[in-house]
């Protein structure tokens, strides 16, 4: 069934191109409705995609070196079948060149005319004899070029990197961010303590180790079954979940019994995490636009075995009817982002966002918190946070809102964070992570307390 993961790669790599869905969204909509494919066939098909989107700007250089056609000219169809055996005869040590090679021909083969066949198949063994020998642009003259092709990221977030960084820690951060990141999840404490959890999850894995940071979760390489298939899970003693996320809700601290709102909840990684640290008394309002995630949410709730949640329906472009909604504790805005510090987990937003997308994102999100800021009550807490390392989404969006709202104002020495994750929160109060630094996923959160 190689080819058949082979096929489903490819699927996936062009249906990205259409530009309708993320990664994400294919993979949900797809992998589970297959049933032609084994679990080792779905490894395959996740290896191939995450490999070839982690890889892509170094896999077309060294396409383009040995094509006599530009990278621009060519069938899209075509360049993903490229990548994919190129990727294969790279990275895939248990994979035979020769089967690489063979097995992209014939899906050139089922759709190209015979001399694109015949492109393809001289352009796969000349890269499998010489591709080591390609050159790339020299670092010292050409340093945006140089770590934009060697590290695979596209050329204008190298640049702001360069400008922001420098070399060295660019290329740190790039290398961090093409490394396949762990499994982290966080037990249910309504249910479970970590190291008993942890004691569980040896069965299923290679190896579980306790995060740095967060006191409830643990990480893992290589599970033995998928997530949904271990008893752990099915009996609703952990969700997946980064060690960054889980560090936002100890930020945003909620206390049983308090009313909570979690405006932008997705499937509900968080707003479990708000639930366990009120031990499930209290209310929580989980707020998103999306219904079929809110329907979703609400079936994780049950498995975790949490009852203090209410799903709503909103926009957040809209503003609220103040009629319909009494004033919270605290608010917790996980605002929709450009996702740049989650890249070594969503490896196609490299290649889908642009720096133009940045100032629409800062848009919405200034938007969101605007809205969001008169449903806080005095003296309560309002907590945003978004998982993205670019200052116009983080530092500029907050600054604004202080400057347009003074009843707000930065709690820098927040209650909640334990002791080492305190070392997360810089001088102006600002809690920032980074993969290349602390091993999670990039965030940026900031906890603010309504004065008057």
């Amino acid at each position: 069934m190689a080819d058949k993961a082979r096929k489903t790669s490819l699927y996936i790599l062009n249906t990205l191109d259409k530009g309708h869905k993320t990664l994400d969204n294919i993979l949900d909509d797809l992998l589970p409705k297959d049933t032609l494919l084994s679990r080792k066939d779905r490894t395959f098909v996740q290896a191939l995609v995450f490999g070839v989107l982690r890889w892509r700007g170094r896999l077309d250089w060294i396409i383009d070196y040995f094509s006599k056609t530009r990278l621009d000219k060519i069938d899209p169809r075509v360049l993903n079948i490229l990548r994919l055996g190129l990727f294969q005869i790279i990275y895939l040590d248990r994979i035979p060149a020769s089967a690489a090679v063979n097995t992209s021909v014939e899906m050139v083969k089922s759709f190209a005319a015979p001399y694109v066949v015949r492109f393809a198949n001289g352009l796969l063994r000349s890269a499998a004899r010489e591709y080591e020998h390609v050159p790339f642009p020299d670092l010292e003259n050409d340093p945006v070029s140089a770590l934009a092709v060697k590290k695979s990221h596209p050329k204008w977030l190298i640049k702001r990197w360069l400008d922001r960084f420098g070399p060295k820690e660019t290329g740190q951060i790039c290398d961090a961010i093409n490394t396949i990141p762990p499994i982290t999840v966080r037990c249910n404490s309504l249910k479970i303590h970590r190291k008993k959890l942890k004691i569980f999850l040896e069965e299923y894995v290679e190896k579980v180790e306790y995060t740095a940071y967060a006191p409830d979760g643990v990480f893992f390489l290589s599970p033995k079954k998928s997530i949904p298939e271990i008893a752990a899970f099915k009996d609703g003693l952990f969700q997946v979940q980064d060690e960054a996320a889980q560090l936002v809700t100890l930020l945003l601290n909620p206390k049983p019994g308090e009313t909570v709102l979690d405006a932008c909840a997705g499937l509900g990684g968080k707003t479990g995490h708000i639930a366990q640290m009120m031990n499930d008394h209290g209310r929580i309002i989980a707020m998103d636009k999306n219904k079929k995630k809110l329907r979703r949410m609400e079936s994780e709730m049950h498995r975790l075995g949490i009852s203090i949640v209410t799903t709503r329906p909103h926009d957040l472009n809209e503003p609220f009817n103040r009629e319909d909604y009494k004033k919270f504790d605290r608010i917790l805005l996980d605002a929709p982002c450009s996702g740049l510090g989650v890249l070594r987990r969503n490896p196609d937003a490299k290649w889908r966002i642009s720096e133009p997308d940045l100032f629409d994102h800062q848009k919405r999100q200034s938007k969101f918190l605007y809205n969001l800021a008169d449903l806080v009550k005095p003296g309560g807490v309002l907590v945003y946070t978004v998982c993205s390392t670019e200052p116009e989404e983080n530092e500029s969006v907050i600054k604004d809102f202080l400057n347009k709202h003074s009843e707000f104002a930065i709690e820098k020495s927040p209650d909640g964070l334990t002791f080492k994750a305190r070392s997360l929160i810089t001088e102006d109060g600002y809690f920032k992570t980074s993969p290349h630094l602390h091993n999670m996923d990039g965030f940026f959160s900031i906890h603010m307390k309504r004065i008057n």
